[in-house]
């Protein structure tokens, strides 16, 4: 479709939504013709706010619509269903963090996307923030010499009435806890900066939240590096988000990615100068929310995929590679012993 705008329809007009609509209205070669949602009110909201097509019918979406790619934005737990049927329907699909929440969804949706020539990108922002992107040409210099620590801190709120909105919230079947849904960037960020890792450690706790999942958790994790990891996630801080960020010690450097939302250099200190040391304070963003502004950028990489200009910044096996690293702290916590991984698919 060279000189023709890709045309994008979403379902799942809930909360992250709204992050959707801007990027693509943002991204060149994109325009967004239809949405769907299961309560019809929302979907008519976005429509008119839109001036596109509603639907309440993912099925009659998926036939109707003009479309290339869909944005799946439903609860977690739908990701794979609606994932694989639009990969089926013909559609290139943009799914929401986490792609599935077990190996053998995400596993089907991999195998189904490929069977059907569609691909599949998974929703990883984090990644392109300008200070989280620094600190990876950082890494990639070897300005740390070796990496002796990668660690995430995930110190934000989310209140009952969070999770009383929506009852799929804070559930097993549908979405999980706090490091499933609010962290899963920062433990996709530990094994995208840190590398692959080789066993994990965790405890996680329900302490304040009538939810069925987790509303704290940390974890210690052994890179096949030999390096070492923390991760540590709570929903309780008080008053309001405190702290999203990631620290790297090497033998060479120290970085502290901090901010809300890894998106402020907090730390920066190399044994050598380099010329991106003169980009750490242009890095710095403040976005209005916890998830910033990569979704535009995100947006930007799919179009250039599909014109075969670049490679995706997250596809399926880097979200099933994230994905992986959550069910093995959530194995953890729950045997109380150390999970080695890689773990078997059919989890």
């Amino acid at each position: 479709m060279a000189g023709t705008a890709l045309r994008v329809a979403l379902v799942g007009c809930g909360r992250i939504s709204r992050n959707h609509f801007d990027a693509i209205a943002a991204t060149p070669g994109l325009e967004l013709t239809a949405v769907c949602d299961i309560v019809p009110e929302r979907a008519d909201a976005a429509a008119h706010s839109l001036g596109v097509r509603a639907f309440y019918s993912y099925e009659e979406m998926l036939r109707d619509a003009e479309c290339e790619i869909v944005s799946v934005t439903t609860p977690s737990g739908l990701h794979p269903t609606h994932a694989m049927m639009a990969a089926r329907a013909g559609k290139h699909v943009i799914s929401e963090k986490p792609m599935a929440i077990s190996l053998a969804a995400a596993d089907e949706m991999l195998k189904v996307s490929d069977s059907s020539g569609m691909r599949l990108f998974v929703v990883m922002q984090n990644r392109l923030n300008p200070a989280i992107q620094l600190l990876r040409r950082a890494i990639d210099k070897g300005r740390f010499g070796r990496i002796y620590t990668v660690n995430s801190t995930v110190r934000w709120t989310r209140p009952q009435e969070y999770y009383d909105q929506a009852s799929w919230r804070g559930t097993w079947a549908l979405d999980g806890g706090a490091i499933m849904n609010q962290a899963s960037h920062y433990v996709d960020l530990l094994q995208w900066l840190g590398g692959p890792v080789e066993s994990v450690m965790a405890y996680t706790a329900t302490l304040a939240r009538r939810i069925e999942a987790e509303d704290t958790g940390v974890a210690v994790m052994k890179y096949r590096s030999g390096a070492l990891g923390v991760l540590e996630v709570t929903m309780l801080t008080h008053p309001k988000n405190l702290e999203g960020s990631v620290t790297v010690l090497g033998e060479h450097g120290s970085v502290k990615i901090g901010g809300t939302a890894v998106n402020r250099v907090d730390h920066w200190e190399f044994a050598d100068a380099d010329e991106d040391d003169a980009r750490v304070e242009s890095a710095a963003t403040n976005p209005v929310n916890v998830y910033g502004f990569g979704h535009q950028g995100y947006y930007r990489n799919v179009v250039a995929a599909l014109a075969g200009n670049a490679p995706p910044d997250t596809d399926g096996l880097s979200g099933r590679a994230s994905l992986e690293l959550i069910l093995a702290t959530y194995e953890s916590a729950r045997t109380g012993r150390q999970v080695v991984l890689p773990l078997l698919s059919g989890r």
